[in-house]
């Protein structure tokens, strides 16, 4: 039986909150009581694509993301831990693979269509451009004097890539600009996003796994098409020039809801999480603030659990017993917000209490935590180099 060969990766952008535990660290800790190879890596360059101006933020970002990888008890015995960039392995296996990619499987990459037209409001000028295209790309297939196999299919390949052109050539000054004025866009907005590396990050992915010969990639379902692409470029790569890389399958981890202390996803950006990092009081003041059921005014009125973000938390860090006697006595309001968030906040205190000592200990040993990258990484190169032989010889590279 072939051994598993787990890769997966995280981009350095600050502190991980609850939501990265849950959604990827948790599954990490599983994965890592299994026999197998594990690579594990700080996806520094893939931070690039999005956030290249902002590097003073970088080697900072870095250290954060290792501590708190060691803090939640990520082992170095059992995965090899490093930082992508201390592997330049990776860079060439990256651009022998953009040699043989088609332009076409990027740009059709629904994560990232979806990321430049949500970055640059393109999906509201492009849908405007599609539906007056839509006859026009009818007339033109009328007048093609060749066998039309999938009419359908070729209406909507040719409404895209018009809709495309035309807004291209809004973008280049070739039609009058009054659409981006009215969306607040400028050119220097889209070519600041729409990068090679933007463009080309999915093929850098490939290179990740495959130069490892990774066959089990844990992702989330948004991200299942990048794990399709890798196997399409592994499958083109063999293919050309010989068996050379396993097609990976995608490992769907279960993502439970995290919620932040305003009630929406914990994220970042909405200044909202509760971090890994936090200390006690910070936890308690954070949870202390968190909005409850917006019909409970009084201690008196009865709760509605299932709706509440605090019961929500509640789900993943109280015991089922505590839950149910919360879920009850809230329903019949026998326990007030207050004394509710009191219990959650000392369950997570005790939930991130390992942690904390963990992060201590290395926050002051940092020539320590570095070590154990560096150390990973020397182990990730050997077996990176080992690769990276056998695709020189098969694509004749001296």
């Amino acid at each position: 039986m072939e051994e598993r060969v787990i890769v997966s990766g995280m981009r350095p952008t600050g502190k991980l909150h609850l939501g990265h535990y849950f959604g990827v660290i948790r599954n990490w800790l599983k994965l890592q009581e299994e026999e197998g190879g594990k690579y594990i890596f700080i996806a520094d360059w893939h931070a690039l694509t999005t956030a290249y101006t902002q590097t003073q933020e970088l080697k900072r970002n870095i250290e954060e993301l290792m501590l708190d990888w060691i803090s939640c008890g990520l082992n170095p015995d059992r995965n090899i831990l490093f930082i992508q960039s201390q592997v330049k392995e990776h860079a060439e296996l990256h651009l022998l693979f953009s040699m043989i990619t088609p332009k076409s499987w990027l740009e059709l990459n629904p994560t990232y269509k979806d990321l430049k037209y949500n970055l640059l409001k393109l999906g509201e000028i492009k849908e405007k451009f599609a539906h007056l295209a839509e006859r026009t790309v009818k007339e033109i297939i009328q007048k093609l004097e060749i066998k039309i196999e999938a009419p359908k299919l070729l209406e909507e390949i040719l409404k895209e890539y018009l809709a495309e052109g035309i807004t291209k050539a809004l973008f280049e000054g070739a039609i009058e600009r009054e659409l981006l004025k009215e969306l607040n866009i400028d050119k220097k907005a889209l070519y600041s996003v729409d990068t090679y590396g933007f463009l080309g990050y999915p093929v850098l992915q490939a290179a990740d796994i495959l130069i490892y010969k990774g066959n089990t990639v844990p992702v989330g379902e948004d991200q299942l098409p990048h794990v399709e692409l890798t196997r399409e470029i592994a499958r083109r790569f063999n293919r050309l020039y010989g068996e050379t890389f396993p097609e990976p399958e995608a490992l769907l981890t279960e993502t439970p809801k995290v919620v932040g202390i305003d009630g929406r996803k914990m994220s970042k950006s909405y200044n909202n999480a509760i971090y890994l990092s936090d200390t006690e009081e910070e936890v308690t003041q954070k949870v202390g603030k968190m909005v409850t059921d917006p019909q409970r005014i009084r201690k008196t009125d009865p709760g509605r659990p299932q709706i509440c973000p605090v019961f929500t938390l509640h789900k993943l860090f109280t015991d089922k017993q505590t839950l149910k006697t919360i879920e009850e006595d809230c329903q019949k309001a026998q326990i007030g917000c207050v004394q509710c968030k009191q219990i959650l906040a000392k369950n997570i205190n005790t939930f991130l209490q390992p942690m904390r000592e963990r992060r201590n200990y290395y926050a002051s040993r940092s020539s320590e935590l570095w070590d154990i990258f560096r150390e990973g990484a020397k182990k990730a190169r050997e077996r990176a180099q080992e690769t990276m032989e056998e695709v020189r010889q098969k694509m004749n590279i001296p």
